[in-house]
């Protein structure tokens, strides 16, 4: 089984959302992720899809934990 770094996850999530290619954005992210930004929590890849699509930017992750190999949880 091959492993991918995970900055390269990281750095793979934010340039899906710079691009706004959110097709390449679900591979990286769970289904059922708990995407926390300034506090305010979205949970459901669908949702947060459409949050950052309003905005097309992030903060890098303080924080995240992975869940087969895709980010679960990602806190700015």
């Amino acid at each position: 089984m091959d492993t991918v770094p995970v900055e390269n996850v990281v750095s793979a999530v934010l340039r899906t959302i710079e691009a706004g290619d959110w097709a390449e954005f679900a591979k990286p992210v769970h289904p059922y992720v708990h995407w926390t930004e300034d506090g305010v929590t979205t949970r459901g890849r669908t949702r947060v899809m459409a949050l950052l699509s309003r905005h097309h930017a992030t903060t890098p992750a303080t924080s995240f934990e992975l869940r087969d190999g895709q980010i679960y949880r990602w806190t700015s």
